[in-house]
């Protein structure tokens, strides 16, 4: 099975997408900041893909995102960010960034599993 490692700040944001994700059946990993993000990273096996928020406390999704790719065991896995920032310019910046896709909240349930299906299939 694919593991997932959503990042959301929101509680409730963090708990909706890990359900939509488990039911479609992927496992989840689940961490509401980027540094709990970071360390999970490091503590764990890669996952397969990244579910990233932009907006977060002390360190955004971009920033996250930036240092990820840096990181040459990590660089490869796919980011998927998942933002309330619906600006073309917001979707362009996280791609810039290194963000292979974004999607913008509120989103269709099958929005987001189309979006991971795109770079792990099922």
């Amino acid at each position: 099975m694919k593991t997932i490692l959503v990042v959301e700040d929101t509680h409730s944001e963090r708990k909706l997408i890990s359900a939509l994700l488990n039911h479609a059946g992927f496992i989840t990993a689940a961490a509401s900041n980027a540094k709990s993000a970071w360390e999970w990273l490091e503590n764990n096996t890669f996952p397969d893909l990244i579910l990233l928020d932009i907006i977060m406390p002390e360190e955004t999704g971009l920033e996250l995102c930036r240092k990820i790719r840096l990181n040459p065991n990590w660089k490869n896995i796919p980011i998927v960010f998942c933002s309330s920032k619906s600006e073309e310019f917001d979707r362009f910046w996280a791609l810039r960034q290194g963000g292979n896709d974004y999607i913008t909240k509120p989103f269709a349930p099958q929005q987001l599993i189309d979006a991971v299906y795109k770079y792990i299939g099922s």
